[in-house]
Formats: C-alpha cells, sequence, structure tokens
C-alpha cells in the first residue's frame, strides 16, 4: 500500500489569491509618498520571498524607511481578505485529503497566516501552520519544512512540499522532501526542478490520489 505522504503547502500564489491586496498595501504605502500605484501584474512578480523583501521592491530606496514595513503591515492587515480567496479547487481538494497530514509553510507573518486561513474557512484543514516570522530562518532555508515536519513527526523522506516559487522548491528539496511545482500561481521555479508540476487543483489531486512512499 505504501504511506501517504504529509502534505506541506506554501500559501500566497498556491492554496490562495492574495494578489489584489497586497497590491492595495503597496500601493497604500506608496501612496504615503506620493508614488503612482503600481499594476496587480508587477506586485505579483515581488511576492514569495517575505514581507521586508517585498516593500524593498516596491518602494524607490529614497522612500524606505525603518517603519515601511510595520506601515505595509498595517494596510495589508486593513485589507486582507478585502478580494483574497483560493484558488478554484483548493478547499474540495483539501478536504479530499483530509486524511493526510498537512501543513501550511509560508513566508507570510505567522499571525496574518492564521488571520486569513480562519476568515476563508481552512484552518481546520492543518495540523501545522508555519509563518516566516515562526523562526530565525524562513524559505528558501529548509528549517521551517523541517520543523514542520517534527510538528507532525513526518520523515522528510514521506512528505510533498508543495509551492508555486522557487524558495518552496529549494526549501523542501534541502530539507529532504520531493516537491511539486504549482505553476497557476504568483511565482517562477527559477533554476529549481521539482518532482512534478501541475497547472490547477485538479492536476494536484489527480497526481496525490494514487501517490504512495
Amino acid at each position: 500500500m505504501g504511506i501517504r505522504p504529509a502534505l506541506l503547502f506554501d500559501l500566497d500564489g498556491t492554496l490562495i489569491n492574495s494578489a489584489a491586496d497586497l497590491t492595495t498595501a503597496v500601493n497604500c504605502l506608496r501612496h504615503d509618498d506620493g508614488l503612482a500605484p503600481l499594476p496587480v501584474a508587477e506586485v505579483a512578480g515581488m511576492v514569495g520571498d517575505g514581507v521586508r523583501i517585498l516593500v524593498s521592491r516596491a518602494l524607490p530606496r529614497e522612500c524606505q524607511r525603518p517603519d515601511s514595513v510595520g506601515r505595509f503591515l498595517a494596510y495589508y492587515q486593513q485589507h486582507l481578505c478585502d478580494q483574497t480567496l483560493p484558488y478554484p479547487g483548493v478547499p474540495e481538494l483539501l478536504r479530499e485529503f483530509r486524511s493526510h497530514a498537512k501543513a501550511v509553510v509560508t513566508n507570510k507573518p505567522l499571525a496574518l497566516t492564521h488571520e486569513i486561513l480562519a476568515r476563508l474557512g481552512l484552518s481546520d484543514a492543518f495540523l501545522c501552520v508555519v509563518g516566516g516570522d515562526s523562526y530565525a530562518e524562513k524559505n528558501p532555508h529548509p528549517l521551517p519544512v523541517l520543523k514542520s515536519l517534527e510538528i507532525m513527526r513526518c520523515p522528510p523522506r514521506d512528505a510533498v512540499m508543495i509551492g508555486d516559487h522557487h524558495t518552496d522548491l529549494d526549501a523542501g528539496r534541502e530539507a529532504g522532501c520531493r516537491t511539486c511545482f504549482c505553476n497557476w500561481g504568483l511565482g517562477n521555479r527559477g533554476e529549481a526542478i521539482p518532482c512534478w508540476e501541475v497547472s490547477d487543483a485538479g492536476q494536484l489531486a489527480k497526481l496525490l490520489r494514487d501517490l504512495r512512499f
């Protein structure tokens, strides 16, 4: 029969489409300095490496101040789920694989991650949630993946890291997991070579149905 793998998911660009609300927060921040708003597609390309890097990409150097990250987070909190939704098929996938141990491993701050999952009715699907500020390192470092596997009592060889960005794939690989790239998301796979690539939640479900280690 084999072992049902543990499933580790990135959040933004994998489980949820948060690009519009992240863009709103970015543009509120830019408005403070009289800067023109950025389109959603441009901001989406800045996501995936944590809040500080997002802010550094969204503001010119001369506008970056010690409180920029804090102000961005305050704006984002105000608009957290204005337009953010799970990608099509994601809630159904999480229900179908409810018997699998599942975790969220994201570079988004932990408190915001919990709040989004709760508002979207996804919290109960996960045994473990790890944010970008949960530990001393974040993706692409393998530490968050390894810590989530410790909590789930699952060896890396029996887990799949699923994400839309090379940071997710690199973290999973370095932790000793197999990896799956979701090409519908906000990121890109860069130089990473995933074990699998899928184009929608339906394809991911089909892959996972027969996956045994």
